[in-house]
């Protein structure tokens, strides 16, 4: 890869405090020759236009100094009347700036530096003492500038970046606003060195008896002359056992090179799902037995394949790819990126049982990937929201036809290498489905990707899956996507013989945790009409927790599963969504503010079709029973049992049975319509007449208590490691109180500090910077991070007429 440049030669001199100056850590991340700073702290920031700030000499000392990553969206006051409207998430956009100063070692001034953005939201221009390296529009992509021509190797270097997501609408969805994702500082040698992203790694030959592993790698040489260079690339085991290795002769007879090479391993370790095993490829340019450069890449060995019969087969085994679509925010962190955040969504996407993420609707942070390859979930890339046509007046179509190339190429670049990653996605229910442009559109992005990777099938998520459709019949797609239609499922082969299914999008049902409307096997479709305003629902825009909602586009959660579980050919389904997520709050608009799609809310809590999925899609023993048991006497309540590893379950009200029941043929949860009255209603699943699960639903009484549990007691000292703590109202006796609405205030003592706070509530107007919530039906969120020193850190809880509770935390 070519390093994007564009050229503005101020050439000034400056001096900034002493106090102000970061000297790089140049240890972090580093490769031996070669180093990878995190470049992510000591900066300043101002939310506006500042007319010259990317002049060195402006002085910047009234601005707030941060780390990132870092989203000023999510800092903002939720209004109908900010530009992203609620369907943006109802928070401000704007324009900010960013400057930090730093030095470079003396010792440097012959290496190569570079500064790499993991993602900037959106329209970034960047300068590097007062030369402007270049302008990226896509807020989800990352890129690279060399800084070498212009640092001050030894003195002050002063880098600014410019952030203009002020123009809206621009998204479908809460978009952040900054640079949100992780910055790096990357220091190679200045004669020759593996290029960015500069290597590629495949295994055209896999079995459990052998492997072989292919090896492309991109040198840059600079100034080889006199020098007996070679490149040594070694496969180490997890266990950092060296297991093939091969070394090739570098001729100086060009200024870049591509060198292919091979490596048997036997027996080799294969990445799965179940067992997501990684090797690392180790890349060294050496001159002479001197080692000038170093790269490593994970990689997973593994191979897949469609059928069109058959569906999905990963190493030779059936595997029904059971994911979930996701946008990137993250709840009241926003968009701004967390590794930790990001991996409690995984963990609980697994216990559910689902293996697979899709990448909704933009190429994903880096460490999302990792994540995946390291906790074995299968990934859907996906690319783009719109080509030549946009969704909305602002979004990406403005920037299709003279970026796509550029940003295409760079995601396939960034993430060809990662296991996990097994479908492309070029493009979301794309307006050009029905326009001849989709002709040559689609071939011509399917072109750019074999280019690059030729092993990974291309699909489109299509919402007019019908044999009009202009993308499918372009031909350029190895894997036809549907975009809800489930109950068209069935016909596939008669409309598509001979081809290759993926359901890239199902479901969309809608659902408030907590909230309980009767009957529950009356279904809800809110809204009536997708082409029309959203005009059903409750009066205060609850959504029943009953799976009995959906929009006139999708399906409720049980019924498409059943559909996805008859056919071998359904190779898989992404479930939109697994999380709730900032804008789009279908089928609302104002005052609701976050969508109602997820199986789990925004703060992180499982709805009650969460547990569905786990009788459905893991060994574990379920049993879920819901409502909750604080009812008025005699209404009839509709009570749901989830459960698996069972014949039969009994329920019980205050110890008399209220009878057995069984599912039959396809259903997936039973049923039992009752009177209500107060005390206990107690669930037994049995098999074959023994007792498997006991569950007891209490009714609580009023607020008593506060409960705290953290997910992690012990987190890293390290300024980025979170804590996220439950906060439970309970009742004397220790029961959930289910309407429980108590302002909790929060004390922090050590070092952190409250990162965001949340409940929930898809119509919360309270900040997320806070260190307050109110609990929203007995549940509410804080997130505590570290500052980056060792010790413990106490976290207190209080509430008007409650006792106070404490937990400690320990940063090490």
């Amino acid at each position: 890869m070519s390093v994007n440049q564009s050229l503005a030669s101020k050439g000034k001199s400056f001096f900034l405090p002493l106090m102000m100056i970061l000297l790089i850590n140049f240890s972090v991340r580093a490769q031996r020759t070669r180093s990878v700073a995190d470049f992510d702290k000591d900066w300043h920031f101002h939310l506006g236009d500042v007319v010259g700030a990317e002049d060195p000499l402006m002085k910047d000392a009234g601005w707030r100094a941060l780390d990132l990553p870092h989203d000023w969206s999510v800092e903002g006051k939720f209004s109908k009347t900010n530009p992203a409207t609620p369907e943006g998430g109802a928070l401000p956009g704007g324009i900010g700036w960013y400057r930090k100063v730093f030095t470079v070692p003396a010792t440097s001034k012959n290496k190569k530096v570079y500064i790499d953005f993991d993602g900037v939201y959106q329209k970034s221009t960047v300068w590097i003492n007062g030369h402007q390296l270049g302008f990226r529009p896509n807020g989800y992509i990352s890129f690279r500038y060399e800084l070498t021509p212009y640092l001050n190797f030894g003195g002050k270097n002063m880098i600014a970046v410019k952030v203009d997501n002020s123009v809206q609408p621009n998204s479908r969805w809460y978009s952040g606003s900054g640079i949100y994702r992780n910055v790096w500082l990357v220091t190679t040698n200045g004669d020759v060195a593996i290029d960015h992203w500069g290597t590629y790694v495949t295994t055209p030959q896999v079995s459990d008896d052998a492997a072989t592993v292919a090896i492309q790698t991109d040198i840059n040489k600079y100034n080889v002359a006199g020098k007996k260079l070679s490149l040594k690339t070694t496969v180490f085991s997890k266990e950092g056992k060296a297991v093939g290795t091969i070394t090739t002769p570098i001729e100086a007879d060009s200024s870049s090179e591509v060198f292919q090479q091979e490596i048997k391993l036997t027996k080799p370790e294969l990445w799965s799902v179940e067992h997501p095993y990684l090797y690392k490829v180790v890349s060294q340019v050496l001159d002479g037995k001197k080692v000038v450069d170093e790269y490593a890449t994970p990689i997973g060995i593994r191979y897949f394949n469609f059928d069109a019969d058959k569906g999905f087969t990963l190493n030779g085994k059936p595997v029904k790819i059971l994911g979930v679509c996701d946008h990137h925010d993250l709840g009241s962190l926003g968009a701004a990126i967390n590794t930790r955040a990001l991996e409690r969504q995984l963990q609980m996407l697994k216990a559910m049982g689902c293996n697979g993420i899709r990448t909704s609707h933009n190429p994903p942070a880096p460490e999302l990937l990792d994540l995946c390859d390291r906790m074995g979930f299968i990934v859907m890339d996906e690319a783009f929201d719109c080509w030549e046509k946009g969704k909305v007046k602002f979004d990406y179509h403005l920037y299709f036809k003279e970026w796509h190339k550029r940003d295409l190429e760079d995601q396939i670049l960034r993430d060809r290498n990662h296991p996990s990653v097994i479908i492309w996605s070029i493009g979301n229910e794309i307006p050009q489905q029905g326009d001849t442009s989709a002709l040559r559109l689609a071939p011509e992005l399917a072109r750019i990707v074999h280019s690059l990777d030729k092993t990974r099938p291309i699909t489109t998520a299509n919402d007019r899956p019908d044999t009009s459709n202009k993308i499918i019949k372009s031909g350029a797609i190895d894997l036809i996507g549907y975009n809800y239609h489930e109950f068209d499922y069935g016909k596939f082969h008669a409309r598509y013989p001979g081809k290759k299914f993926i359901a890239t999008e199902t479901t969309s049902g809608l659902e408030t945790r907590g909230h309980y409307d009767m009957p529950s096997d009356s279904i809800r479709i809110w809204p009536s009409r997708w082409d029309k305003p959203f005009t059903e629902g409750n009066p205060d825009n609850s959504v029943s927790a009953y799976d009995n909602v959906r929009p006139a586009w999708g399906s409720t959660h049980e019924a498409t599963w059943k559909v996805m579980k008859k056919y071998d050919f359904l190779s898989g389904m992404f479930i939109w969504t697994g999380f709730d997520y900032l804008g789009e709050p279908t089928p609302y608009s104002w005052p609701s503010r976050s969508s109602y799609f997820g199986i789990i809310d925004l703060a992180g809590f499982p709805k009650d079709i969460y547990y569905m999925y786990q009788s459905e899609w893991t060994n574990k023993t379920v049993l879920h029973i819901l409502p909750h048991w604080n009812w008025t006497p005699g209404k009839t309540i509709d009570v749901w049992a989830f459960y698996n590893h069972a014949d039969e379950v009994e329920l019980f009200l205050n110890g008399k049975s209220l009878g057995i029941k069984k599912k039959k043929g396809e259903d997936l949860h039973v049923m039992w319509r009752i009177k209500y009255e107060p005390g206990t209603l107690k669930a037994v699943s049995r098999k074959n007449g023994k007792v498997v699960l006991t569950r007891e639903i209490h009714t609580a009484g009023k607020p008593a208590k506060i409960e705290l549990t953290a997910d992690r007691k012990n987190i890293k000292a390290d300024g980025k490691d979170l804590s996220f703590i439950t906060v439970k109202i309970l009742d004397k006796d220790g029961n959930l109180v289910p309407d429980a609405a108590n302002l909790v205030n929060f004390k922090l003592n050590g070092s952190a500090f409250i990162a965001g706070v949340d409940n929930g509530d898809e119509v919360s107007h309270d900040p997320f910077k806070a260190d307050w919530r109110k609990a929203f039906n007995g549940l509410a969120l804080a997130i505590v991070q570290s500052k980056g020193k060792a010790g413990n850190i106490t976290f207190t809880a209080t509430s008007k007429g409650l006792p106070a509770v404490s937990l400690t935390l320990t940063a090490k």
